[in-house]
């Protein structure tokens, strides 16, 4: 099949298009990394306050915008519409946090050294190409965005093809916030497209958010062109529930972490693994808890699961699921398709799923949640680290000693105890093993693309 010049936006609630947007051509896209670089020469030598106050002023403008952008979200890749809301405003506290607190992420640090001064710092790297999935099409561009624009780079966006109207939504708050051309810019470029941008000289790193088979090629062209990269992968986190649990809180914190975003979440719920002397009760409270979400029409504020992104994401999604059952996993719900218009998947329960089934050890990027049974808490720890994924875990406990001597022994970025993961500006976020490497958000997130430049004056 011939490929489309074009990159194409689907609504997945009803299987219109939403958008076509022409592939740039090579002139277009040296263009825009001309703008980027640039931009750079005199967005770095702005004061870091200065360009924390643009960040305030780019809140604003996300919060005047919510109601379009939240729209064009659920349009584009289906998310439902209260859910898309508060993306956006997500969006706006990680620009006003990054502004209150990210200027002191980047001062100097004296450093005490025998017969002279010595500091080390942060200086920023250049154009920073960002390759950007369409799950959290707001949220996962400005992660990264905003404290690499904080630290003096600029952003270069290649996002995914089917939130397109979203990126140029994006570009366009940028340019009401008074941000100058080429400090945020966007390209529509095919594959092609993209390895001549990381090729290329003016492109100082790379930074990319998807599929493990997405990192290792980008990752292998980054390292040909000896680039830093930034790598938040896929993950199949484990969530364990102990028998001394609070179960009612764990099942909400389960229904959330595995059902929100319609599954699409690279860090959520996947895995539940369940110590046997609570994996009754628990899986029937959460199979009672996952029946009454309300799966329909993302563009209603009762709707909590919506239509999966793409059609063919749903049939992936299903035949792991049609896999696990024929490998011997019982079905407690949904288990197909919905009838009709749009790529809706029913909300999905597993159980009896052992480690040698497909939902076990695959990602299940959709609203199917698989519970495992352990025979005690090292065995769930063992369950939770046989994954060639490493990116969030959780742990329900009500004995916080046994929950800090677990976590030490996770194999994850990030372990959550008695609350579901998520992302936050305050703490680091990335994985490990194929869950990729490098980190978002906090100071990590603001040094990440700088040159930490050790500055030492020889006293004599």
């Amino acid at each position: 099949m011939t490929p489309l010049p074009y990159a194409v936006s689907i609504n997945p609630a009803n299987g219109e298009t939403v958008g076509q947007y022409p592939f740039e051509t090579q002139a277009q896209l040296d263009a825009a990394l001309t703008r980027a670089t640039v931009g750079f020469a005199a967005w770095r030598r702005i004061p870091v306050e200065q360009r924390a106050q643009k960040l305030l002023d780019l809140a604003r403008v996300l919060r005047d915008s919510l109601t379009s952008m939240a729209q064009m979200i659920t349009l584009e890749m289906g998310k439902p519409i209260t859910q898309a809301r508060a993306e956006i405003e997500k969006c706006a506290q990680l620009c006003e946090w990054y502004a209150t607190n990210g200027p002191a992420m980047l001062q100097a640090e004296p450093v005490q050294v025998d017969n002279g001064h010595a500091r080390i710092e942060y200086r920023p790297l250049g154009p920073i190409l960002a390759v950007m999935p369409w799950n959290f099409p707001i949220w996962q561009v400005l992660r990264g965005a905003v404290p690499t624009l904080l630290a003096g780079n600029t952003y270069v966006l290649k996002h995914a093809p089917n939130v397109m109207g979203c990126a140029y939504l994006l570009r366009d708050a940028f340019q009401r916030a008074g941000f100058a051309e080429g400090l945020f810019e966007v390209i529509n470029v095919d594959q092609d497209g993209v390895s001549k941008a990381i090729a290329d000289p003016r492109i100082a790193a790379v930074t990319l958010t998807g599929s493990v088979r997405a990192g290792m090629a980008i990752g292998a062209q980054a390292g040909a062109a000896l680039k830093k990269c930034v790598l938040e992968l896929g993950g199949s986190d484990p969530f364990i529930v102990l028998n001394d649990a609070d179960l009612d809180v764990a099942v909400q914190a389960a229904v959330i972490g595995r059902y929100q975003n319609t599954g699409q979440v690279c860090a959520a719920a996947k895995r539940l693994i369940v110590e046997q002397g609570v994996v009754e009760a628990f899986t029937a409270r959460f199979v009672a808890a996952t029946r009454q979400l309300v799966i329909g029409n993302p563009q209603s504020a009762e709707t909590y699961v919506g239509p999966m992104a793409r059609f063919d994401l749903r049939d992936e999604l299903d035949q792991q699921v049609q896999a696990t059952l024929a490998e011997g996993a019982t079905l407690l719900l949904g288990g197909n398709k919905v009838d009709g218009a749009g790529n809706y998947y029913q909300p999905t329960v597993l159980a009896d799923v052992t480690d040698q089934m497909t939902s076990f050890k695959q990602e299940l990027f959709g609203p199917v949640a698989s519970i495992i049974t352990a025979r005690d808490a090292e065995h769930a720890l063992a369950l939770a680290n046989d994954s060639e994924f490493g990116l969030t875990s959780t742990v329900f406990t009500a004995d916080l000693e046994r929950a800090r001597h677990i976590a030490d022994r996770l194999e994850t970025g990030g372990v959550f105890i008695n609350g579901y993961c998520a992302s936050d500006p305050r703490v680091a976020f990335g994985g490990v093993k194929k869950s990729g490497f490098g980190r978002e958000l906090s100071h990590f997130g603001v040094r990440e693309f700088c040159n930490a430049q050790t500055v030492w004056i020889d006293r004599h």
